[in-house]
């Protein structure tokens, strides 16, 4: 779904919902999976899950502070498509391309033109990352690593394997929440066939996008052979910024064999300024996480901060630990 007025209209909501958005949509265009719009409720113009993917006029406010790199990619460039933030692991941007364009991207405005689009252009980073025994993980991020085609994929999953010193392959996606087709035999033998430990890091916000065929994926990965499986969600105004949101966010990705990981404050991004939940609420609703789940289910509220050498942590057990 490429379309705010058809979208509207499947949802038996009038167009003045999106009403104004049109250079928001024209800069960032919205895209939804039929999955993940089979999933929203009809009628309802505050759907936690319609409001993550609809352009709203608010996007074209100037905030203070809110810019094109949060989280300072940019500085972080060591090769063409390879950014490394933390000693011993590195990240490449293998795709530009997504399911689901969340309005809150922190990469929405990323020059993901410039990243590498064949081949032989993943080289320099793979050279670079060869020299340097101290790289033990590789992120494969984007965009969505999973957008690629299976034999795309393997190619480059052998090409890190050549590498000896490396130890772990993280996945970040979010095509088993918004498009769960996705998670396929051949992906998961993929996986579960590599002399690297996989990492899968999905990307969920509120508990109703975990269900149908979404569940189920979520258990392939989980019960597959030596998968890690876990979940980073953004705190989101009108989204997930209440107790009980987020304790059956973490229930549900439970239920499924899904650890809760982090949970981000919202990085400063043009165009997501709407989504901003104050650190002090923030810092209220973990506090009484704590009173409602066990520790294992309680995600780590952090921030990332360009420039610094890991995730902070917002809450004060958690800056201890």
């Amino acid at each position: 779904m490429r379309d705010s007025s058809r979208l509207l209209k499947l949802l038996g909501l009038p167009g003045s919902v999106s009403a104004g958005a049109q250079a928001a949509a024209a800069e960032f265009p919205v895209l939804v999976p039929h999955s993940f719009l089979f999933r929203m409720r009809r009628g309802d113009p505050d759907d936690p899950l319609l409001r993550q993917v609809l352009a709203l006029e608010e996007e074209q406010l100037e905030s203070a502070g809110f810019g094109d790199d949060p989280v300072g990619d940019d500085l972080a460039r060591q090769a063409p498509g390879m950014l490394q933030k933390y000693r011993g692991r590195v990240l490449l941007i293998t795709t530009g391309a997504c399911a689901v364009h969340c309005r809150y991207c922190f990469r929405r405005h990323f020059p993901y033109s410039e990243a590498p689009h064949r081949p032989a252009d993943w080289q320099p980073a793979l050279d670079r990352i060869a020299a340097d025994p101290t790289i033990q993980e590789v992120i494969l991020s984007g965009g969505d690593p999973l957008v690629l085609a299976d034999d795309r994929l393997a190619a480059l999953w052998g090409r890190l394997e050549q590498i000896a010193h490396l130890r772990r392959v993280r996945l970040h996606t979010r095509l088993p929440i918004v498009l769960p087709a996705r998670v396929t035999s051949e992906l998961l033998s993929l996986l579960t066939t590599s002399r690297l430990q996989p990492v899968v890091v999905v990307h969920s916000n509120h508990a109703r996008e975990l269900v149908a065929d979404c569940a189920e994926a979520l258990l392939r990965l989980s019960r597959a052979g030596g998968i890690m499986v876990f979940n980073q969600a953004v705190l989101l105004q009108g989204v997930n910024d209440t107790v009980t949101a987020l304790e059956e966010l973490s229930e549900s990705l439970l239920r499924l064999g899904v650890i809760p990981y982090y949970l981000h404050q919202l990085d400063k991004v043009r165009g997501g300024a709407h989504f901003e939940v104050a650190v002090s609420r923030g810092l209220q609703l973990v506090e009484a996480l704590r009173g409602r789940l066990p520790g294992y289910a309680i995600p780590r509220y952090v921030q990332e901060v360009a420039g610094e050498s890991s995730k902070q942590p917002l809450f004060e057990s958690d800056r201890l630990s």
